[in-house]
Formats: C-alpha cells, sequence, structure tokens
C-alpha cells in the first residue's frame, strides 16, 4: 500500500551560522579550503555554531534534535523563527523564505504562526495565570469572550482549572511550565518550537509534562521541533531525531533507526546504554515468511501467537513467554514473516545480525 506524501512545514537548507566580525570571510574561507572550526577560530578570530544543517520538518510531527550544552541546538532552532540571522542557507516555511521576510510579515510570522516555548517560561508576574495564557491574543485585539472561552479550553488541556486567578509566584515550577504550554496552545500556531522546556524539572514531574505534550500533539496536530540534551527524551517523544555536535547535524532518522543504525562511534557511544525493547519492531528482526517456509520450515503455523510488523520488542517477548513456536508475523491478513525465539533474543541485545537472520526452525 502506497505511503501518503509527507507535506514539509519547515525546511532548512545550508544553514550556516559563524559567529564573529569576519563571518562573511570565514565561511567564504570554509567553502574554498574547507577549514576545520578550530582553523576558523586562529585565522578568522570566529565561533562556528551550526555547519551546513539541512533538514525537513513534516507536517504534524515531533522533530527532536538532541545534543549536548554546546552542540549548536539552541542556535539552530532560533534560526527558523529568524531570532538568529544565518551566515549563510536559508529556511522555508509553508513555502515562504523567512530570511527574505520584511519586519512586519516577521512580525506576523512570530505572533500568529510560530510559538516558542523556552527552558524558562518568562510568565509575567503581574498577570493570572489566564491573563498570562492569553496575552498575544490580547495584542491582537481579539474579543473578552474570545479570550476567555480560549483561555478555559488551553488551561484545561493542561490540567490546571482552578487555577485561572493565581498568579505564579503561587506555582510550582511544573505548573509555570504547564502555563507556558497553554499560553503556546492559545495562540494556535501552527509550529511549536520547544527549547529544552523539561529540562529543569523533577523526573516525575517532566515524564508528566512529557505525556501531556504527547498527548497534546497528538489531539492538535502541531508541527514541533523539539530541543532536549536528553536522549531518552527525544526517543520517548520524536517521531524522528536529528543528533548534533559541534554545530553539525551527524544522524537524522527515527528513534529505531538512531538506536539500531548509528552513523558512527559518537551516536554509539550515546545510544549504547538504551533498550531496544520499546524501539525495535518485528519487522527489522523477522525473516520473510517465503524465505522460512522454502528452506524447510515448519507450514503449519495454527498454534503460533501472532504480532504485526510494527509491534515492538515488548510485545513480542510477552508473545513469546506462553509458547515454544516462533512468532508468526502478519500483515493485511497475510503472513509476512517469522520472528524465532533466537531472532528475538539477539534484537534485544541490538546485535546486527538480528536484522538479517538465517532460517531457524525452533
Amino acid at each position: 500500500m502506497a505511503q501518503p506524501q509527507r507535506e514539509d512545514v519547515i525546511r532548512c537548507e545550508g544553514i550556516w551560522k559563524i559567529f564573529g566580525d569576519r563571518s562573511r570571510q570565514a565561511i567564504e574561507a570554509v567553502r574554498r579550503d574547507g577549514l576545520s572550526k578550530t582553523e576558523i577560530r586562529q585565522r578568522f578570530d570566529c565561533v562556528v555554531g551550526v555547519q551546513d544543517a539541512s533538514f525537513t520538518v513534516g507536517r504534524g510531527e515531533i522533530f527532536c534534535i538532541m545534543g549536548l550544552s554546546g552542540s549548536g541546538k539552541s542556535t539552530l532552532i532560533r534560526h527558523i523563527n529568524r531570532l538568529i540571522e544565518p551566515t549563510a542557507g536559508s529556511v522555508i516555511i509553508e513555502g515562504q523564505n523567512v530570511n527574505a521576510m520584511s519586519p512586519r510579515d516577521l512580525r506576523a510570522l512570530r505572533a500568529e504562526r510560530i510559538g516558542m516555548v523556552f527552558q524558562s517560561m518568562a510568565l509575567m508576574p503581574h498577570r493570572t495565570v489566564r491573563d498570562n495564557v492569553v496575552f498575544s491574543l490580547e495584542v491582537r485585539g481579539q474579543p473578552e469572550a474570545r479570550r476567555a472561552e480560549v483561555a478555559a479550553h488551553a488551561i484545561a488541556a493542561v490540567d490546571l482549572t482552578g487555577w485561572e486567578n493565581r498568579y505564579p509566584d503561587e506555582l510550582s515550577g511544573g505548573m509555570q511550565q504547564r502555563v507556558g504550554l497553554a499560553r503556546a496552545i492559545a495562540a494556535d500556531p501552527t509550529i511549536l518550537l520547544m527549547d529544552e522546556p523539561f529540562s529543569a524539572l523533577d523526573p516525575l514531574i517532566r515524564r508528566q509534562l512529557q505525556t501531556t505534550f504527547m498527548q497534546l500533539s497528538a489531539e492538535l496536530h502541531k508541527t514541533t521541533v523539539f530541543i532536549t540534551h536528553d536522549l531518552d527524551e527525544a526517543i520517548r517523544i520524536g517521531d524522528r531525531i536529528a543528533i548534533m555536535k559541534d554545530g553539525v547535524l551527524v544522524q537524522i532518522g527515527t528513534p529505531e533507526q538512531i538506536v539500531t543504525e548509528p552513523a558512527d562511534d559518537y551516536v554509539a557511544e550515546f545510544v549504547a546504554g538504551i533498550s531496544k525493547l520499546d524501539l525495535v519492531t518485528a519487522a527489522r528482526i523477522m525473516q520473510p515468511f517465503a524465505q522460512f517456509t522454502r528452506a524447510g520450515g515448519p507450514q503449519d503455523t495454527a498454534a503460533w501467537p501472532v504480532a504485526a510488523p510494527a509491534d515492538k520488542l515488548n510485545t513480542l517477548v510477552d508473545l513469546a513467554v506462553g509458547t515454544d513456536h516462533p512468532i508468526l508475523i502478519r500483515a493485511e491478513g497475510q503472513n509476512v514473516g517469522v520472528v524465532t525465539k533466537r531472532a528475538l533474543l539477539r534484537g534485544i541485545q541490538g546485535r546486527e545480525e538480528a536484522a538479517r537472520p538465517q532460517m531457524e526452525t525452533a
């Protein structure tokens, strides 16, 4: 079955950001001579923040950019709404070149189509929760009745009903973060830019807010670029992940691809301790059913447990515990694959041979 074509909402093409008075000379030298970051700093007294970054984000997708402190991820995200001007490259939002926008159009883009959530919510201390949430609507001149309706919906969405008339200093850190999320929702932007919004919170509260965000994202179908230094967080919430190091996007892929096919030693080191159980699918470790039977595997599958190609290793483990049979993988009523216990164990280990299993009968 053909997959529907993805609509790209954000397209970043060849983004460079070099900080320093001689940035133009530096980038010309990079392109001409292939200088390293160290050479650029030594020759031009410039610092490379982002190096030739290109990526797209589809409508409704959560695209996570993950990297350690100083990797360039926060610098990169600020190019999307042009809080930072690129040294080179372009940002296209729904077909419009952000770099070519007039100041008026850029203000409209930021106010109406892009919402940004920071680690520090910067809530206005003299305004209540409700008034903080609908501030953008107030600036746009929306009538009070409309603001009240939107506020009620956004506040309920982040589970803060009953706190509408409280002030920021009466809220916990997690509650303040919820207010910031509600404020972004209330503005109803097409795009959400989230720069480590949960990183300062305690682990339990952080996980709760991740869950809230994922539920809201599914409900509202917002296109999101999410910055984090936590690979577990990126894997949990991201449809795709970009790993960034020293200003370079080292690898872009689904969580499964990042964990099972690291592009280099740097990524491999990051993912070494990540559990495969909720990431790797049956499709990755199964042997094609036709190949299995041609090689002499049993064809009577009536007693075999059945799973789908998209089922994760956790599901397969639960099925395997209660049987001595292999697991039959079915899609659209057809037998498409077989997962033996050996392949399952190798998949849990993350061994490469699991992706290309040989015929096994047990």
